[in-house]
C-alpha cells in the first residue's frame, strides 16, 4: 500500500483519493439502515461485486495494481463495518498498544518496542468518525463538551480518546489491548522475566497470605504479574477484585469482580475505587485484589490489610520499591485524614510485606528487578531489604539486555511465617544466581 500523507501540506495520495471516492459512491448507493442490521459475512460478497465495478471505472483515470485493488476493497469494507485503518492492526495478536498521535501518525507497541506504521486516516474528520463509532457501540459520547473519554471495549481492551480543543494537533486515540492467551508462570520463566527460585518464594508468600504490592512503570507488565501471582491463591478462598477497567482474569471459581463507573453525561453517577473497596469489606472476602491503587482508596486498602484481610494484592505506578512507598504516602494524604507522617508510614510498614518491582528493559523485555521485604520502622523511616535483584551488566551488539538474577543471601523475616504455614523453602532458594 502506498504510504499515507505525513504532513497536512503534502501532495494528495492517489490511493487515498481513490479509496475515498469509492467509499463515497458506495454510501450513496447503500441503504445504511439495512446495512447496520446485517453481518459483514452476509453482505461482503455483494459489496465486493459493487466495489469491483466502481474500481473498473476508476481504472480509466488512476491505474491500480491487483494488490492495490484488493487493498481498497478491504479498506472500504473496514470503513463500512469496522474501524477503518485500525482493523488490520487489531487483527495482529502481537500488537499490545495502538497509539494514534494524529490522523497520519500511528504507532504500535509490538514485542515491547514502539514502532511507526505506514497506515493512517485521510484527515481529522475521518479519525473523528472512527472515534465516535468506537464509543457509540458502548453507549459513550465524545464531543467538545466531553472531550476526554476513557472506556473498556467489549473485548476487554482499554481505549482513551482526547479531542480538540484539549488536543492541539487533532484527535488522539490510544488503545491498550490484552492477550486472549493469558501468560502463566511458566511463560514468565521461559521469557526470563523471573526465575524458578523467585517464583517458589512468591508462591509461598501468596500461600501464607502476605500482603504484596507489584510496582512498575507504564507497560512494565504489572497486570500480567498480578494475574500470575493471583493464580497461587487457593481455589477454596473467596476473592473480590476491584478495578478501574477490568483486566484481571483470575482462574479461581469463587471470584467477585467489581469495576468503577465513570460519571454520566450530566457528570453524576460516578462510582470510585474507594467506594468499591469499602463495599468489598462487607462482602466477606478472603482476599481483596485491587488492579491498581492510584488515589485515596489506598487508605481503605491499607486498613483492610491491617485488620484481618491478609493476602491482599495490588499494583502501583512507581520506578523503585522506595518510590512505591512514597506513592502510598501521597495517596493516603489525598484522603485528607490529617494523619501525622509517622502514623501513615507506620500503617504502611505494618500493612505491606513485600514489594515486587518489575521493569521494561530497553530491548522490550520485562524483568522482575527486585523482590523487597518491608521489615518495619527505623525511627521515622520504613525499613526494607532486597531478597532478590536483577543486575543489568550490559547490552549485546543486537541491543539485547544482559544481566543476572541473584538472591542477596538474606533470609527474609517472613520465612518464619512461611514455615509456620507448613511450607518449606530450601536454603538454596536464597543462594540463587542465574545469568542471562
Amino acid at each position: 500500500m502506498p504510504p499515507v500523507l505525513k504532513h497536512p501540506g503534502a501532495r494528495v495520495d492517489p490511493y487515498q483519493e481513490v479509496k475515498t471516492r469509492i467509499h463515497t459512491q458506495l454510501l450513496n448507493r447503500l441503504n445504511l439502515e439495512r446495512l447496520s442490521q446485517i453481518r459483514r459475512e452476509e453482505a461482503e460478497p455483494e459489496l465486493r461485486s459493487v466495489i469491483g465495478s466502481l474500481l473498473e471505472k476508476e481504472a480509466e483515470k488512476t491505474p491500480l495494481s491487483l494488490h492495490e485493488r484488493e487493498g481498497i476493497v478491504i479498506d472500504v469494507l473496514n470503513e463500512l463495518f469496522g474501524l477503518g485503518p485500525l482493523e488490520a492492526l487489531l487483527a495482529d495478536p502481537e500488537i499490545s498498544d495502538i497509539l494514534v498521535n494524529r490522523f497520519d501518525r500511528i504507532y504500535i507497541e509490538k514485542n515491547g518496542l514502539l514502532e511507526s506504521v505506514d497506515t493512517g486516516f485521510k484527515d481529522d474528520r475521518h479519525l473523528m468518525r472512527i472515534i465516535e463509532r468506537i464509543f457509540s457501540t458502548i453507549g459513550r459520547r465524545i464531543d467538545e463538551s466531553s472531550p476526554m473519554v476513557d472506556a473498556r471495549l467489549l473485548d476487554g481492551s482499554r481505549v482513551n480518546a482526547i479531542i480538540p480543543p484539549l488536543a492541539l494537533d487533532g484527535p488522539v486515540l490510544s488503545i491498550r489491548r490484552f492477550r486472549t492467551d493469558k501468560l502463566g508462570v511458566s511463560d514468565l520463566i521461559k521469557g526470563r522475566s523471573i526465575t524458578e527460585p523467585m517464583v517458589l518464594f512468591l508462591k509461598a508468600a501468596v500461600a501464607c497470605r502476605l500482603n504484596i504490592i507489584i510496582s512498575g512503570g507504564t507497560g512494565a507488565g504489572k497486570t500480567t504479574l498480578l494475574n500470575v501471582l493471583s493464580s497461587f491463591i487457593s481455589d477454596k478462598e473467596r476473592i473480590v477484585t476491584i478495578e478501574d477497567a477490568a483486566e484481571l482474569t483470575l482462574r479461581q471459581h469463587h471470584v467477585v469482580r467489581l469495576e468503577t463507573r465513570p460519571p454520566n453525561i450530566e457528570g453524576k453517577g460516578a462510582v470510585k475505587q474507594r467506594q468499591l473497596v469499602i463495599n468489598a469489606l462487607r462482602m466477606r472476602p478472603d482476599r481483596i485484589v485491587v488492579g491498581e491503587v492510584r488515589g485515596e482508596e489506598a487508605v481503605d486498602m491499607l486498613q483492610a490489610m491491617n485488620t484481618g484481610h491478609d493476602g491482599s494484592l495490588t499494583t502501583v505506578h512507581a520506578n523503585t520499591p522506595r518510590d512505591a512507598l512514597y506513592r502510598l504516602d501521597t495517596m493516603v494524604a489525598m484522603a485528607n485524614l490529617n494523619l501525622p507522617d509517622r502514623a501513615i508510614r507506620h500503617q504502611v510498614a505494618s500493612a505491606i510485606n513485600l514489594i515486587v518491582q518489575i521493569a521494561r528493559m530497553s530491548d522490550g523485555t520485562r524483568r522482575v528487578t527486585q523482590i523487597t521485604e518491608i521489615t518495619g520502622m527505623q525511627d521515622d523511616v520504613i525499613a526494607m531489604q532486597d531478597i532478590f535483584v536483577f543486575e543489568k551488566t550490559g547490552v549485546t551488539s543486537e541491543g539485547a539486555v544482559i544481566g543476572r538474577f541473584r538472591s542477596t543471601g538474606i533470609r527474609p523475616k517472613c520465612s518464619e511465617r512461611i514455615e509456620a504455614s507448613g511450607i518449606h523453602l530450601p536454603a538454596e532458594v536464597f543462594e540463587h544466581l542465574q545469568k542471562i
